[in-house]
C-alpha cells in the first residue's frame, strides 16, 4: 500500500476511516476516492497540510445523496480556485441506451423497485436526490427537508436534553433535543476524536445551552477513556446524579424502529446540525451479494456514530409523551332577550 520512489517522493494508500495515521506527515497532494462515502472529517484533518505545502486536492466520486459529497461539489462549482464537472451517462455516451434499460431492470430485480430505480439514478446520472441504497432514515430526513423541517430557526431558551455515542479514536458524536408540542427541535450537534471524558464536559459547558439531562450510551460504564474512572462516574462527578443517564441496552433493530417513529416528528436545525445530518442520510445496511438481502445491522462507518446517537436519544424519548394539546376554550354566550322571554313564566316572576 506504499511505494517510496529514487526521488524522495511517497505515494500511499490509505482508508479514510484510518485518516488519522496521516497527520503531521506534511502530505503535498491527496485524492480521495468515492469521497460522498467517506469519513468527511479526513479531509478537515489534511486540509492545513495541503495549505502549508500549497498542495492540492481532488475528489472522484459518484452522487450519494445531499450530503457532504454535494456540499463539495457546489463549493467546487461556485469558487473561482477550484474546478468541478458533473457528468452523466448522456454526457459521456460511453453505454448504450439498450445496456442502460438492461441495467435498471436488473437492479431493480436484485434490489426491489425502489432501491434499484435510486441506485440506477445514482450510478448513471449522478442524481443528489436518489436516496441511497439500503439507507435507514434515508427517506424520512429527505421528507424532513421537504416539508420544510429542515431550517434554520431561533432555538427557544429551554433547557436540551443531550444523547450521545461515545468513542476515544472513532467519533463521538452528539445531539440536543428541545421536548416540543408533539414533537422535538433538534437544535444542535458536534462531534469530533481524540478526547476524552474530561474535554467533553468542557466542551459541553462551553456550548452555552442550559442542559436539562444528558444521556449516555450503555457502554459508557466501562473505562474506555484510559482513565481510571469510566466516563459515566466522570459525568456524574461534573453534573450529579438528576442530570446524567444511561441509556438501557436494547437490541439495535428496536432502536432502528425508535429512530424511524421520532424522526417524523423531528425539525432540525440546518446550520447547527448540518454533519448530523450528513450521517443521518448515509446510515445504511449493507446489501449482501451472495444471499441478495441486507444486512441485519447497519454498517459499521462514520454515519454510524451520529446515527447512534441519535437512536439512542429517539429510544430514551420515544416513550416520552409530549404535552397534550390544549382544549379549545369554551365560549359561554349570554342568551338573547328573545331567548329570555321565551324561557319566562309567571310563577316563576312570582316566586
Amino acid at each position: 500500500m506504499r511505494i517510496e520512489f529514487h526521488s524522495g517522493s511517497i505515494w500511499q494508500i490509505v482508508g479514510s476511516d484510518n485518516f488519522n495515521s496521516l497527520v503531521g506527515s506534511g502530505v503535498a497532494g491527496v485524492t480521495f476516492s468515492e469521497w460522498s462515502i467517506a469519513n468527511p472529517l479526513a479531509y478537515g484533518y489534511i486540509q492545513p497540510m495541503l495549505a502549508e505545502n500549497n498542495g492540492w486536492a481532488t475528489f472522484i466520486y459518484t452522487a450519494r445523496g445531499y450530503n457532504h459529497g454535494f456540499r463539495t461539489y457546489e463549493g467546487a462549482r461556485n469558487s473561482p480556485h477550484a474546478f468541478a464537472e458533473l457528468l452523466t451517462v448522456d454526457d459521456t455516451g460511453a453505454i448504450s441506451p439498450e445496456a442502460l434499460e438492461e441495467t435498471r431492470r436488473s437492479y431493480m430485480d436484485l434490489y426491489g423497485e425502489d432501491n434499484g430505480d435510486s441506485l440506477f439514478r445514482q450510478e448513471f446520472y449522478n442524481d443528489w436526490s436518489a436516496a441511497n441504497i439500503g439507507a435507514i432514515l434515508g427517506k424520512w430526513i429527505e421528507a424532513a427537508d421537504r416539508q420544510g423541517r429542515i431550517c434554520d430557526f431561533e432555538p427557544d431558551n429551554e433547557p436540551v436534553i443531550i444523547t450521545s455515542d461515545l468513542g476515544f479514536r472513532d467519533t463521538a458524536s452528539w445531539w440536543f433535543w428541545q421536548p416540543k408540542l408533539g414533537g422535538f427541535d433538534l437544535v444542535d450537534y458536534m462531534q469530533g476524536t481524540n478526547k476524552d471524558a474530561e474535554d467533553w464536559i468542557e466542551e459541553l459547558r462551553d456550548r452555552g445551552w442550559r442542559i436539562g439531562k444528558i444521556w449516555l450510551p450503555h457502554d459508557a460504564r466501562v473505562k474506555t477513556f484510559q482513565s481510571k474512572h469510566s466516563a459515566v462516574e466522570q459525568f456524574l462527578k461534573a453534573f450529579g446524579n438528576s442530570r446524567v443517564g444511561v441509556v438501557p441496552k436494547v437490541r439495535k433493530k428496536d432502536r432502528i424502529n425508535a429512530a424511524r417513529n421520532v424522526v417524523k416528528r423531528c425539525r432540525f436545525h440546518k446550520t447547527n446540525c448540518e454533519k448530523g445530518l450528513d450521517g443521518l442520510r448515509s446510515w445504511s445496511f449493507v446489501w449482501d451479494d451472495v444471499n441478495r438481502v441486507f444486512s441485519t445491522e447497519p454498517a459499521h462507518n462514520w454515519a454510524s456514530h451520529p446515527s447512534d446517537a441519535f437512536s439512542y436519544g429517539a429510544q430514551i424519548l420515544s416513550e416520552a409523551e409530549a404535552p397534550p394539546a390544549m382544549a379549545a376554550p369554551v365560549v359561554v354566550r349570554p342568551p338573547t332577550l328573545n331567548e329570555l322571554w321565551e324561557t319566562y313564566s309567571p310563577r316563576q316572576a312570582r316566586i
